[in-house]
């Protein structure tokens, strides 16, 4: 059994990310090993928890994945560790839009059988913080709020009228952060910026949260709490099981260990495409491909073999300059494109890809060019598959989450990769030759046929 906190607050803002990866990384430095993960489908928060613990933050979406997965997902990145903290999104209570509870904080502590710690901003209240908390406490009575973290507290005055108000709650307060400048992250349009983008500033804002949360936070109660969640009766995910049995209609690569030649699969990263899941690459090794990564900003050529690329989403209209002048990589992904090989891009691949990105020329392997916009699109998606291509046989239903400021121009090619049916209807993406390319992000683990295609139409 994994002891398990899940970090969660009234609302955004009011400090969940500092709380949770400072915990992470203090019981890091006591000598437990620690899971890190994250409710929802954010791909930033991750990349902090992976700082503070050395291991991968992997996401809980039970939009993405489905209720009956998320504790199999949580079983797996928890395999060998002692301790898992969870940090929430949004509100405590806050899910999809029109799904009840669907994809919730709440819903997934739920699942998880895992006590809850609320981060409370008590920034401007006193004595209505007991009202607050008594509210969040009382709503679902499957929700157990073990204690409360109180943020933003501004003098030892502050401290005493917000533990005399919570003196009869029932809800222990475990700990007290006051402001502190220091452990602040920067942000721009789409959240926080990426740890692979500031490697060294991002390790002294891990270590400032660790420092703050050791000082303000009983360590002790809130592992006594986490050991006291009941055990979780759920079978550990396994990519090797999920990606093995078929290809959707492909004939399978080989197997890892069988002696046959592997497929090269060229995953993206580097600080311009930071947004991916690691069960992603595990599913694509699972199913035969020797996954190898490569920078787009620092590489001029693709890693040598590669049959297939998978660009996932990040930044790149931060690094339009940088992408652009690396015109031997452009070249590399066009004539790899060109060759009808499998490339699979979402978001940030999928404007990589495009002709040009704010007027700079991008791998033009799509007939659409790419701009910044001041309008958020943000959201989960049902989609459906609108032909055949190396993700996906056509009809093949899916949920994905679209989140970026950028307008493609056309939205969708002669053949688009896929028709959103909710929460509107149309199309979107480009499906041509070997090139599946949207702006939709998925997680794999929902669908594994999706990775064990791919590598069957890498080939070797």
């Amino acid at each position: 059994m994994v002891a398990r906190l899940v970090i969660a607050a009234p609302s955004s803002g009011a400090g969940k990310t500092t709380v949770a990866t400072g915990l992470m990384a203090a019981f890091t430095a006591a000598g437990l090993r620690v899971s890190p993960h994250k409710v929802g489908p954010d791909y930033i928060d991750p990349g902090y928890h992976a700082l503070a613990t050395g291991r991968p933050g992997r996401n809980l979406d039970a939009y993405l994945c489905g209720t009956e997965l998320v504790a199999p997902l949580f079983r797996h990145g928890a395999e060998g560790c002692e301790l898992a903290v969870v940090e929430g999104v949004m509100g405590l209570y806050d899910g999809a839009a029109d799904q009840g509870e669907l994809a919730s904080t709440a819903q997934v502590a739920k699942l998880l059988r895992a006590p809850v710690v609320l981060v409370v901003d008590a920034s401007s209240q006193s004595r209505s913080v007991a009202a607050l908390v008594h509210g969040f406490a009382s709503w679902d009575p499957e929700v157990r709020i073990g204690g409360v973290i109180l943020n933003k507290v501004a003098t030892d005055r502050h401290e005493h009228l917000l533990r005399e108000a919570l003196g009869g709650s029932g809800v222990p307060v475990l700990g007290v952060l006051r402001r502190a400048a220091e452990v602040a992250t920067p942000s721009r349009h789409l959240g926080l910026v990426p740890v692979a983008e500031r490697q060294a500033e991002a390790v002294d804002a891990v270590a400032s949260m660790a420092e703050q949360v050791r000082a303000g936070c009983d360590l002790d109660g809130l592992l006594a709490l986490a050991r006291s969640a009941p055990p979780l009766h759920a079978q550990a995910w396994e990519p090797g099981f999920e990606a093995g049995p078929h290809a959707g209609g492909a004939v399978a690569s080989p197997a890892p260990g069988s002696g046959a030649v592997r497929p090269v699969v060229a995953v993206a990263g580097g600080a311009a495409f930071t947004f991916s899941y690691a069960e992603h690459v595990e599913l694509l090794r699972s199913a035969g491909a020797e996954v190898v990564a490569f920078d787009p900003l620092r590489d001029e050529q693709l890693p040598e073999g590669t049959r297939g690329v998978v660009i996932g989403g990040g930044f790149p209209e931060v690094y339009a300059p940088e992408l652009s002048a690396n015109e031997p990589l452009r070249k590399a992904v066009a004539e790899l494109a060109r060759s009808g090989a499998p490339v699979a891009a979402e978001c940030a691949g999928l404007l990589y890809l495009a002709r040009s990105l704010d007027g700079r020329p991008m791998c033009g392997v799509l007939d659409a060019d790419a701009r910044m916009s001041g309008r958020l699109t943000l959201g989960y998606r049902e989609a459906v598959a609108v032909s055949d291509s190396p993700l996906a046989a056509a009809g093949t239903r899916l949920r994905g989450h679209e989140f970026h400021r950028t307008v493609l121009e056309p939205g969708a090619g002669p053949v688009p990769a896929w028709g959103m049916v909710r929460p509107e209807r149309r199309v979107e993406g480009f499906v041509q030759q070997g090139v599946h390319a949207s702006y939709l992000h998925t997680h794999w683990a929902s669908r594994p046929e999706v990775a064990a295609r791919f590598v069957a139409a890498c080939g070797t």
